[in-house]
């Protein structure tokens, strides 16, 4: 079953429900159409500074080629390997530009296609961010870590574990 991560926009007013229908869904693994067409899907996507790193390495690893004169099959293999490494990282570039657009990621979520996802999302997500404050501040405190460590064994040479007395735990 397909993985999909979840991104919030940043909220233009105090109503995340009204920011909702612009939460996206991004597939994680391979995307055919970043494979095939990879300029184009990141244009789509609007990925400028995925877009300007992309030309800059297929430059860079295209002009040696060129210049040195090698095969066209040199060219192609180079090509389809960019074109593959792209493909198996869309996700991953199309993540890092939400992030760079300061984008919360809210979830992960499984669902069997993208529609499927988005209902097992909003399922859980339904309740508006100020009825999850008052039922988060509804909560009784956390205790001090130091409450929280367990209790500790006399510090004597004899004594292994956590009973104070040799064969204490029998």
């Amino acid at each position: 079953m397909p993985v999909y991560t979840v991104h919030e926009p940043p909220l233009r007013s105090a109503d995340p429900l009204l920011s909702a229908e612009r939460i996206v869904f991004v597939r994680d693994g391979f995307s055919f159409w970043a494979f095939l067409v990879s300029p184009l899907w990141m244009l789509w996507h609007r990925m400028w500074l995925v877009l300007a790193g992309y030309i800059v390495i297929v430059a860079a690893l295209v002009t040696p080629i060129v210049i040195f004169g090698a095969s066209a099959i040199a060219l192609a293999l180079v090509g389809l390997f960019i074109a593959l490494l792209v493909g198996l990282e869309a996700s991953t570039l199309r993540r890092f530009t939400l992030r760079m657009r300061r984008w919360r990621t809210l979830s992960v979520v499984s669902g069997h296609d993208v529609e499927d996802a988005e209902r097992r999302f909003f399922a859980s997500w339904s309740r508006p961010t100020s009825a999850r404050r008052e039922a988060s501040a509804a909560k009784p405190p956390l205790l001090p870590p130091s409450s929280l460590s367990a209790p500790r064994a006399p510090q004597t040479p004899d004594v292994i574990g956590l009973f104070p007395e040799p064969g204490g735990g029998r």
